[in-house]
């Protein structure tokens, strides 16, 4: 798909969606995810990657000069909207991208000019090396370090939690430059190959069932100078960057997930059956709430990103309310499709049954959803700090 005149948001959706309508006989292998493990998973999804990228579909929204198609962000949202309305499986892998893809665009241009078409085609997976065992979340604790050498950094310490860590070729790691003392100001955001010597990396089996993370360990490992993302000790600024992406088209993504979900969940339901009683009914409306209140907030916070504005600590309300329509989303399947889902072997509940164990911990990762409140209490809405 050759890149012509900028495309309207609306124009773009209706071609898109004539596209996948063509399409449907053939991506209709798309539409399930596989029950087996993440790996068989990650190759499965990588058919469907590659081919959003020969279409050129998933090229929209990022720039030319890193082997996109142009035009704006909110293009990648049509995408993803499209791609669950048309009953498909978005990406997994697509949550690194939207994490990842803005920051190398932003601060290190030929990084992505490289590795960005390698991404889109299918050819490389990421990972973010943020979390580390002493220091969970806060990255201003973090102790894994990075020195400065004549033809770049060394970098030495852990990190902990990273998702798909153990099938990524390349990871940007945040790693102290500074002192011990210096907090969010010594922190360097650095592209890591983790082929590099040094580097170990240990998939970490979830409750689901699924090696959903990886815990990484570098050994003095050598990172060049070209490595660099943003500048030395201003780590902090290109994370604070990044996070807007991780909460706010992440969330934008979730929402289409969660939907289809849902819609699904109805059409399906034996209206004579239990999903007639009340509970059930209860839930059905908490969760189908819960998610068009994601669905508005992260369309607000979408259309902001697009138009290069930072939503600030107001982000902290869409992964908020996230983790709200997680929960709640895959409450609802469960009850609807119990007991299957609790002791059924076939595809489809194995499926369930990981999603809503994975579920579960939408409330904590990538920042605990009371954190996430205390940061709106005070910033967005400048409640007094409690005095007790």
């Amino acid at each position: 798909m050759a890149a012509t005149a900028e495309p309207s948001t609306d124009d773009h959706a209706a071609r898109l969606r004539r596209w996948l309508n063509e399409q449907a006989g053939r991506l209709s292998i798309f539409r399930k995810r596989p029950p087996a493990g993440l790996a068989e998973a990650l190759e499965h999804e990588g058919h469907l990657v590659h081919e959003l990228y020969c279409s050129g579909w998933s090229r929209w929204g990022w720039p030319e000069d890193a082997g996109g198609l142009g035009g704006p962000i909110l293009l990648r949202a049509v995408l993803y909207d499209e791609l669950a309305a048309a009953g498909l499986e978005i990406p997994e892998a697509f949550v690194l991208l939207e994490t990842l893809g803005p920051l190398l665009v932003k601060y290190a241009p030929a990084l992505a000019a490289r590795h960005l078409p390698a991404f889109l085609s299918g050819r490389e997976v990421w990972a973010q090396g943020f979390s580390e065992p002493q220091a969970g979340s806060d990255l201003a604790q973090l102790r894994t370090r990075a020195r400065v050498t004549p033809d770049g950094f060394a970098v030495s310490g852990q990190k902990v939690w990273t998702t798909l860590g153990q099938f990524a070729r390349f990871a940007a790691v945040l790693a102290r430059t500074g002192t011990s003392q210096s907090a969010h100001r010594g922190l360097t955001m650095l592209w890591v190959d983790l082929a590099s010597p040094g580097v170990t990396v240990r998939p970490i089996a979830a409750a689901n069932g699924r090696a959903e993370f990886a815990e990484m360990f570098f050994d003095d490992v050598t990172v060049p100078r070209s490595g660099l993302i943003g500048s030395v000790d201003g780590g902090w600024t290109a994370a604070m960057y990044l996070l807007q992406f991780e909460r706010g088209m992440y969330a934008w993504l979730r929402q289409a997930v969660l939907l289809r979900r849902l819609r699904e969940a109805v059409s399906t339901a034996d209206p004579e059956g239990a999903a007639a009683g009340p509970a059930i009914r209860h839930a059905l409306g908490h969760a189908l709430h819960a998610t068009a209140m994601l669905r508005a907030r992260s369309r607000t916070t979408v259309r902001r990103l697009s138009a290069g504005e930072n939503p600030g600590p107001e982000i902290s309300t869409d992964k908020a309310l996230l983790g709200m329509a997680e929960q709640a989303t895959f409450d609802v399947l469960r009850l609807l499709n119990w007991p299957a889902m609790a002791l059924d072997a076939d595809g489809d509940s194995a499926v369930l049954r990981q999603e809503w164990w994975y579920s579960r911990a939408s409330t904590i990762f990538g920042g605990a959803i009371d954190v996430q409140r205390d940061i709106v209490a005070g910033r967005v809405l400048g409640l007094p700090r409690s005095q007790s």
